[in-house]
């Protein structure tokens, strides 16, 4: 019989390795994997080369970052990425992960990036003999009455083994002595149930107590056993066995009941009266994880919870409950209890593949992350929908039934969002819903998409004229909003020339901070302004810039002393003669001092004071045309000389200033006057030869009176409205101004837009005639309308022109 029992397993075996095999085929072709492996392998043994089944050659695991994700919350295998070999990770116990199911299996999936693809490997896990057969007492009491009769039977706690198939229990031996024999009970669950027989009819006056040692052994190569002892007390009699209502109780609980609640109400009626009817109760069989969540009453036979019931960790409790009545009978029933699913567990969320960082170019649909979603709950409960909070820039897409992937929905800007925070949103159908939330930051990284940018669309610099020689003059600055080397900026000037000269020879930038360096002395009369171009680029690939217009106005400066053009000392450094006659009155015009200045605004505002004369009451000079006038009447004398020092200075700050030194001869007529130049000192040691020059001088003086009183006659019949210039006066005396940089700088002074002549009288109250030449290419609206005046003096006839001329 036993014979037969061991070849049925061994069929059954046979034909269950078939079964598996043929499965793990049709699995292949689904894009499955199924291996089958032992329990309780070392740790690294290898269960197979998923690579090579998969038909992904070796070197592209790392490359398309492949990766298994176990479905238990322990993580059981390892994929090695060098070699695809799935290897153990940690121990395995096929009892504790399927306990009393005959077959087992544990589930992985594979996910394979670029491009994603999943793969599911399930790994069935085979019993082996690693369990020895163990009862729930390690002594049995059993009290047996003397009025039994032989062939009575006394059922004992079966063994329990995990191990399945012929791993499991198959026989018991008692070890004992001639008045029991071992029998076996079969439930209709199928389980075992050892029994002793009573062979002979027992004596307890002879022998009141008896031990016998009952050995359960399972099929495995080498069987284990278990042993317990079983103690036989010769009682009285005790006919009746404690009765349970049925063979099996069938529990449901939902796993989120309290500590205490009650699972069921045993009862189990004895017929005996007195000690021999009252029953106990207590666990024959009970798993050990099950001893710390249920307890029974020995008195009322209740079961209680009496800790945390986790669906997600055992679902099937089986136990078997002993009725014992006071004789020592007793009746096993078996208890199942099944715990179900309540929502309890949150999603969990699982970033398996995270880009950190994204180019801000990225165009929409780039993959940011793989997103894998699981629920340890059941059914509805582990139905989950995912959203983001931010729709705009982002979008989830669903991958497959757990895992999603995390795309860009629109272009990116750095400058605008630097960083991302996209929260995700996990909730279950589970009543209430639960749900869970995690947060992924992300960075956008710059390119260099932005140009730089100036402080001011153009820059005005004013530099004061003199100036030293390398000294900084202004800064420009640019910014860049984008980072790093893409905003890192350096200037430089544009090559571009003034008056044929790189402006480079002018002007320097420091190319790291913008600052403007003058590169030589400006001269205001020279130069008034010039501008370039500043280019500011930044650091990236390609480089990007942009330009900008700087205008450098030279401030003028009091450089220039006043010059005086009339009247003017001659080479020799002789003064100048000027007759008063006799008949002048007060306000008579003796002379006029003319004089200009090179400087511009207030700097070129000139005034005319009498710095040396002998008798101050007799001259004036107007403080503003520099006219020397008779102050009194003259005295009545034959002759008279007068040496006179005039002072004619700016208004600029410090004052500038030039002296023309005039003797003043009053006499009746011309000719009074030679003897008066000739008594002047004479150091020279040609004395002669300077009073020849003289006289030529004086005859030359006289015909060009002559001359000039006939023009002067001519023009006025003629009534010319635009008179003639004349002079001994060179016109390139002076440059002619235009008006280019912003009035702010002028200091309240005229600039001059227009070539002038000018003709001057000696006489301030005689008509004055002025023309204006217009500047070639000036602007209207920069022209200030300037006038000079021109005096003609009909007292003596005398006419002298200035002309400036343009430049």
């Amino acid at each position: 019989m036993k014979n037969f029992r061991r070849e049925r397993s061994i069929l059954r075996s046979i034909a269950w390795q078939v079964f598996i095999s043929q499965l793990f085929f049709l699995q292949q072709i689904a894009g499955q994997l199924q291996y089958s492996i032992s329990e309780e392998l070392k740790k690294g043994s290898v269960v197979g080369n998923v690579a090579k089944d998969l038909g992904i050659h070796v070197m592209e695991l790392q490359l398309r970052k492949m990766q298994t994700v176990s479905q238990t919350k322990k993580q059981y295998f390892n994929l090695n990425l060098e070699n695809g070999d799935l290897v153990v990770f940690d121990r395995i116990d096929r009892e504790t992960l399927c306990g009393a199911k005959p077959i087992c299996f544990i589930n992985l999936e594979a996910v394979i990036e670029n491009p994603l693809n999943f793969f599911t490997i399930t790994i069935e896990i085979q019993d082996v003999n690693d369990n020895a057969p163990t009862f729930s007492k390690t002594y049995y009491e059993i009290g047996i009455s003397e009025s039994s009769v032989p062939g009575v039977h006394f059922p004992l706690g079966n063994a329990q083994d995990p191990d399945l198939g012929s791993n499991s229990i198959q026989s018991y031996t008692l070890h004992g002595n001639e008045y029991f024999r071992l029998a076996e009970r079969t439930s209709k669950d199928g389980i075992k149930y050892p029994e002793i027989i009573l062979e002979k009819s027992l004596d307890r006056e002879k022998q009141s107590f008896y031990e016998l040692i009952l050995t359960a052994s399972d099929g495995g190569k080498p069987p284990k056993t278990g042993t317990a002892t079983i103690q036989i007390t010769v009682q009285d009699v005790n006919d009746n066995f404690p009765t349970f209502a049925q063979d099996t109780y069938h529990i449901s609980l939902p796993e989120n009941v309290p500590v205490g609640y009650l699972v069921v109400h045993l009862n189990a009626t004895d017929k005996d009266e007195g000690p021999n009817g009252l029953v106990s109760y207590s666990f024959s069989h009970i798993p050990e994880a099950a001893k710390e969540l249920f307890s029974v009453s020995v008195l009322s036979g209740d079961i209680h919870v009496i800790g945390p019931l986790d669906y997600e960790t055992t679902d099937t409790y089986e136990m078997t409950v002993e009725a014992k009545d006071g004789g020592g009978q007793v009746t096993h029933c078996k208890v199942s209890i099944q715990v179900m699913d309540v929502n309890d567990n949150s999603p969990e969320i699982t970033i398996t593949s995270l880009s950190a960082s994204i180019p801000e170019d990225s165009p929409p649909g780039t993959v940011i992350a793989i997103i894998n979603i699981r629920d340890l709950d059941s059914g509805i409960n582990s139905d989950i929908v995912c959203h983001i909070s931010d729709t705009l820039a982002f979008q989830l897409i669903p991958s497959s039934s757990s895992y999603y992937k995390l795309v860009t929905a629109a272009g990116m800007d750095r400058e605008r969002n630097p960083s991302y925070n996209v929260t995700i949103q996990c909730t279950d159908n589970g009543s209430p819903p639960l749900s869970t939330n995690k947060t992924i930051q992300l960075i956008a990284s710059d390119v260099n998409d932005n140009f730089p940018i100036f402080e001011k669309t153009d820059y005005v610099v004013y530099i004061m004229e003199n100036n030293q020689p390398g000294t900084s003059t202004h800064s420009v600055h640019a910014s860049d909003l984008d980072s790093d080397e893409n905003g890192k900026v350096t200037y430089s000037i544009l090559n571009s020339n003034i008056d044929d000269i790189p402006v480079t020879s002018y002007v320097s930038i420091n190319s790291m901070t913008g600052v403007l360096y003058a590169q030589r002395s400006f001269d205001y009369e020279q130069l008034r302004e010039f501008q370039f171009q500043v280019m500011a680029k930044d650091s990236g690939s390609p480089p990007l810039s942009s330009n900008v217009t700087v205008r450098i106005c030279i401030i003028d400066k009091n450089d220039n002393a006043p010059k005086i053009l009339y009247p003017s000392a001659d080479t020799e450094g002789s003064a100048l003669f000027e007759f008063i006659p006799h008949s002048a009155e007060k306000g008579y015009l003796v002379t006029k001092v003319i004089a200009v200045d090179a400087d511009s605004g207030h700097n070129a505002w000139l005034s005319y004071h009498l710095l040396q004369v002998p008798d101050p009451s007799l001259l004036t000079i107007g403080q503003y045309n520099g006219e020397i006038r008779i102050g009194r009447d003259l005295p009545d004398i034959e002759t008279l000389r007068q040496k006179i020092v005039v002072l004619v200075k700016d208004n600029g700050l410090p004052s500038l200033s030039s002296t023309v030194t005039l003797n003043l001869v009053v006499a009746e007529n011309f000719q009074q006057v030679v003897p008066e130049i000739r008594r002047q000192p004479n150091n020279s040691a040609t004395a002669s030869n300077t009073t020849f020059y003289l006289v030529i001088a004086i005859g030359l003086i006289s015909l060009l009176f002559i001359i000039t009183v006939l023009i002067a006659v001519i023009y006025k019949c003629r009534k010319t409205p635009t008179p003639t210039s004349y002079g001994a006066y060179s016109r390139n005396v002076y440059p002619q101004f235009t008006l280019g940089c912003p009035s702010e700088i002028s200091d309240t002074s005229l600039p001059f837009p227009f070539s002038y002549d000018v003709c001057v009288t000696l006489d301030s109250k005689q008509n004055e005639i002025a023309y204006l030449k217009p500047v070639q290419n000036v602007p209207t609206d920069n022209l200030i309308d300037t006038e000079d005046s021109a005096v003609n003096d009909s007292s003596n006839n005398h006419l002298k022109t200035l002309s400036v001329p343009q430049v």
